[in-house]
């Protein structure tokens, strides 16, 4: 979800599972650093194998968080699963190397770090490159849905996507973020001691990989990956054959009646989701199921019930002015709010922090050194040992700042350079808000300064310009700040599995340039083997209509909403507000069962099918751990993994069939016996 981990336009915070199990693991393993001495030097800890390995882990993953992106807008934090995958895909390599009698080099924690840090990188790109939400905000078809004769969603604020012109656009702004923190690290790493509990998590899967403990582990969990991802496979192949025709397969399965399943209440047998709610917390996926049944199981019939008096009863269902723009602005007033709330908390805690560490720097600055082991001591040597020279930071900031300066505004003269100017002097100072207080708390707020910028620029630039302006400008704030931020993370993971900084910035420039090519393809191949953007069917990309809508009601206010939609949306706003300070102010026992708003907002707009796949993945874990507790902790990373993957890798040959015209040869619906 928005307010989640590493990844935040749909992304979701990791389980107290995959918690336990790292916490088992570092019990266990006890992460003593090897001698420095035998660490390979920077420049070989990126190899030939790993950069293939990341280039495979990276597509497959693409694939996966695209179709996510582009059906609900909910991906999970996958770095476990990466740097799962990674170790499975050099151990296979070495093992078939060793059979044909070749010696490899052996593997290290190093190199898997690399490989995890590359694949995340590249797959990020199709996460937050705004091909589920700003950038295909811009196409014609959500033009349309946002109504052509409404104010300020004007006929040539539009532009098609294309893979040239979206490759450039990543190009241009993904690598400044880059460089925008490289000059605190050390700061940031070792003087604030920020713990980056994602980063931290994916250091501890990694280190306990490569013990002789770990290495057990590793193989009963690459085990059951490899099963369930077999069998996730071979389902998705299985329901294809059904699936040929509207509202046809088991994807369709009314299991719940037909009523219901008019009304989004089924489940629909998705391997990927219900891997999904393995992985996400139980806030999550129940926030989800609470979402659904209030917005499609009572207030959806009710405000349908009364077209006539609150709309006209001419509009169809998907008009901004009918039924779809309730869904719309509600959902977009939730989103605010937790957004607005959470902005506000992270701000306060990392001033706050700030404010006390230079309070005490003094104190600190003795006690520290005393109370740091050897391990810690040898982990900031190395770190501080392979610096990266601050004029590289420098020089190529203002280079890429310099380029996207020129490109942006002739790609999208709707937003003029003295905007992008303005967006490159503060992108620095807002990254590092955003990446101190995602040190904190795991929550990476991009998003919400991309929101910012996408309101104050829709005004400024006026109701010609302001949706193009506020969209573009909204990716070009969002992407300096998650980069940085997500580069952090991976700093802290390479802290504390003694990998060189100098091989991360490297590894993740590389993730970076692969990710902005593959993203743009991977768009593409759903864009053109499926129906994108269509509000009834299985692609309906969610975030986009939210977008746009939130671009023109920057340009023109609250004109925008339907009838009585302004006192619903007040309302909505106040609940993320009230829930969000419930969560934070009451105990932990009342706490931890108060709905998040972010992932109540998903099925306002996308339905509730996927809540009930993700919560069906909830009730294995619980089942799980109720039977066996050790194993589930165990394996339920590696399980919900296989199945996210088998189900995902599938969907490259269905693309490929669908765009040669070869059509499943079976419609399975559901009828009334009348």
């Amino acid at each position: 979800m928005e307010n989640g981990t590493k990844h935040m336009e749909g992304s979701s915070s990791s389980s107290s599972e995959i918690e336990k199990f790292e916490r088992e693991d570092m019990e266990e393993v006890g992460h003593e650093p090897e001698d420095l001495n035998r660490i390979a030097p920077w420049t070989e800890q990126i190899t030939l194998r790993g950069l293939v390995a990341s280039i495979v882990i990276g597509i497959i993953y693409s694939v996966i968080v695209m179709k996510l992106n582009l059906t609900t807008g909910l991906v999970p934090n996958l770095n476990v699963s990466a740097a799962l995958l990674a170790f499975v895909f050099i151990r296979t390599w070495t093992k078939l190397l060793s059979k044909a009698g070749i010696i490899s080099s052996p593997f290290t924690r190093q190199e898997n770090t690399i490989i995890q840090t590359c694949a995340v990188a590249c797959y990020s790109i199709a996460v937050g490159g705004g091909f589920g939400s700003y950038l295909l905000g811009l196409n014609q078809k959500t033009y349309e849905q946002a109504g052509i004769d409404t104010v300020g969603n004007t006929p040539g604020s539009t532009k098609e996507p294309g893979i040239g012109w979206m490759t450039g656009f990543l190009f241009v702004t993904c690598f400044v973020g880059l460089l925008a923190l490289v000059p605190l690290r050390k700061i940031m790493i070792i003087d604030y001691k920020l713990s980056y509990p994602s980063g931290t998590a994916t250091a501890v899967l990694i280190n306990g990989f490569h013990t002789p403990k770990g290495d057990k582990k590793a193989k009963k969990q690459v085990h059951g990956f490899m099963r369930f991802f077999s069998i996730s496979f071979l389902w998705g192949f299985f329901q294809w054959f059904y699936s040929g025709g509207d509202q046809c397969g088991f994807n369709q399965f009314p299991t719940f009646g037909l009523k219901a399943w008019k009304n989004s209440f089924y489940f629909d047998f998705s391997a990927t989701y219900v891997g999904a709610g393995m992985i996400c917390s139980h806030l999550v996926n129940l926030s989800l199921l609470l979402g659904a049944v209030l917005s499609w199981g009572v207030m959806w019939p009710l405000i349908r019930g009364l077209k006539g008096e609150w709309f006209p009863q001419t509009l169809s269902e998907s008009s901004m002015k009918s039924l779809n723009g309730y869904k719309v602005f509600i959902s977009i007033a939730l989103i605010l709010g937790d957004g607005l709330y959470n902005f506000l908390k992270i701000l306060f805690f990392t001033a706050t922090s700030i404010h006390t560490k230079m309070k005490n720097k003094t104190l600190k600055t003795s006690s520290n050194k005393q109370d740091e082991t050897l391990d810690d001591l040898k982990r900031n040597e190395l770190f501080v040992r392979d610096s990266i020279p601050l004029w590289i930071a420098f020089v190529g900031y203002g280079f890429f700042a310099l380029i996207s300066i020129i490109i942006i505004p002739i790609m999208f003269p709707e937003l003029k350079w003295y905007y992008v100017v303005v967006a490159y002097v503060l992108a620095p100072s807002l990254s590092f808000c955003n990446a101190y207080g995602a040190g904190l708390t795991d929550m990476n707020m991009a998003y919400n300064y991309g929101k910012v910028a996408l309101f104050v620029l829709a005004s400024l630039a006026g109701k010609e310009n302001g949706v193009v302006a506020g969209l573009v400008g909204c990716g070009l704030i969002k992407s300096i700040v998650s980069i940085s931020s997500d580069l952090m993370h991976d700093f802290k993971t390479g802290h504390l599995t003694l990998t060189s900084p100098r091989s991360m910035l490297v590894s993740q420039a590389i993730g970076t340039a692969i990710g902005c090519v593959v993203a743009p393809v991977t768009f593409f191949l759903f864009y053109k083997a499926f129906d994108v953007g269509n509000p009834d069917g299985e692609y309906k990309a969610p975030y986009a209509i939210i977008y746009r809508n939130m671009a023109i009601l920057g340009v023109q206010g609250f004109s925008a909403l339907p009838q009585h939609c302004l006192q619903l949306c007040y309302g909505f706003f106040a609940f993320a507000i009230g829930a969000n300070l419930v969560r934070d102010l009451s105990p932990k026992h009342i706490s931890k069962w108060v709905p998040l708003p972010m992932a109540m907002a998903v099925p306002f707009l996308v339905g509730a099918y996927f809540a009930i796949d993700m919560c069906v993945g909830s009730l294995v874990v619980f089942v799980w751990h109720k039977m066996n507790d050790k194993n589930a902790a165990l394996m339920i990373p590696a399980v919900a993994s296989g199945l996210i993957c088998g189900d995902g890798l599938w969907i490259l040959p269905s693309s490929i069939l669908a765009l040669a015209k070869v059509r499943p040869p079976i419609c399975m619906r559901f009828l009334t016996s009348n």
